[in-house]
């Protein structure tokens, strides 16, 4: 029996073609890119390729893309390494972000933006909050818990109008806007001018690319503290041998979700649609938990009242259907779901929640067949 997996929000397949493009620097191109022979500026070429090609998706240059080992170490680079060259100042978060922005923002005088029922950041709150040492704003592109899209170019037209207001005062503190992006590329377009951040993060592992490759895109007015030393690779922001076939694994995977983004999201909301129409008729206690009109189409995250979340998942597990019960970095931990609990959320509702997310490979069948078994372990466990 196949299993049905719906969990492409934490991990999603590599493309063929990704692999294709990846095979040659594993054993044939395998040269460091920092050697000065022949073999070795071959790979640098390849490594240029990859950054101009992932600067391209993003209406950036490629010495403002900075090559990582995901999204994690991304996030900690812009988070560090902003509040590292300005440790007087403060940063402002959303309360939804992913823990690889909320942790390293906690070591610094850090505030938490609140968001709507609805899970989107309340701009009004955010503007209130904003002061004359705020130096760094970071709201995620696209919630990993309940796919809601987050108002950035708002978000951006509001720390201009501070930034201009600053200047006239005389105050040289910079105003600088993170966004994590790693859910984002299938979906939505990232040219970063449009969107009016100064940085923003990639992730190859959820766009079916390599796991373990990313970028962080760092406008060129932006001057960031690194955080690992000890070779000067990545504009010496980032030292370390370079991972030339995860880079080239990264910019093909982009290239391609950014390409495709328009069918795959006329295929995923079609998706999307049939799932929660037929799960609200069989089951209309369920909550659907994010926004009606800013969300992403490939996630649905889903209260089931006096359920058990992990156990839910566990008894779908068991019958061939793979779900989560929140984000994949903190499912082990025995918290209930930060996200949830923003949005107003009890810890009762947020521990009978689960996150349903889908990918290319979804179908209809795969949908039916879920909602099927959704609706006998539920009857079972009454």
């Amino acid at each position: 029996m196949r299993s049905i997996y719906l969990d492409y929000a934490a991990a999603t397949p590599l493309d063929p073609r990704v692999l294709r493009a990846m095979q040659p620097y594993f054993s044939q191109n395998f040269h460091n890119p920092s050697a000065t022979y022949l073999a070795g500026r071959a790979a640098r070429k390849d490594l240029d390729k990859a950054r101009a090609s992932v600067a391209r998706n993003l209406g950036a240059r490629p010495g403002e893309v900075i090559f990582t080992a995901g999204a994690t170490e991304a996030n900690n680079l812009a988070v560090n390494g902003v509040m590292r060259r300005y440790p007087d100042s403060e940063l402002l978060v959303s309360s939804i972000e992913h823990e690889s922005v909320l942790a390293p923002a906690g070591q610094f005088n850090s505030r938490q933006i609140p968001v709507t029922p609805q899970g989107i950041v309340d701009t009004a709150k955010l503007q209130k909050m904003l002061t004359d040492k705020t130096v760094l704003v970071s709201v995620m592109l696209i919630n990993n818990e309940l796919g809601t899209i987050q108002p950035l170019r708002k978000i951006s037209q509001i720390l201009n109008k501070l930034s201009n207001s600053r200047r006239l005062a005389g105050n040289k503190l910079p105003l600088y806007l993170h966004t994590d992006a790693a859910q984002a590329p299938s979906y939505l377009g990232l040219q970063t001018t449009r969107l009016g951040v100064d940085l923003l993060t990639v992730n190859g592992g959820k766009i079916y690319g390599p796991k373990q490759t990313g970028a962080l895109y760092v406008h060129s007015a932006v001057k960031l503290k690194p955080q690992i030393l000890g070779g000067e690779q990545e504009y010496g922001l980032r030292s370390g041998t370079e991972n030339v076939a995860g880079a080239v694994g990264l910019a093909k995977a982009l290239d391609i979700a950014q390409k495709q983004r328009y069918e795959e999201v006329e295929k995923l909301e079609g998706l999307r649609k049939f799932f929660v129409g037929r799960l609200q008729q069989q089951l209309p206690k369920t909550i659907i938990n994010g926004s009606d009109k800013h969300q992403s189409p490939h996630i649905v995250n889903v209260t089931f009242p006096g359920i058990d979340n992990e156990r839910l998942m566990m008894e779908l597990d068991e019958r061939g259907v793979q779900v989560a019960v929140g984000s994949a970095c903190s499912a082990s931990q025995s918290e209930a779901s930060h996200v949830l609990k923003a949005i107003g959320l009890s810890d009762e509702l947020a521990r009978a929640s689960l996150r349903f997310s889908f990918g290319r490979p979804t179908t209809i069948r795969d949908l039916g067949k879920t909602l099927r078994l959704i609706s006998l372990v539920l009857s079972n466990n009454r």
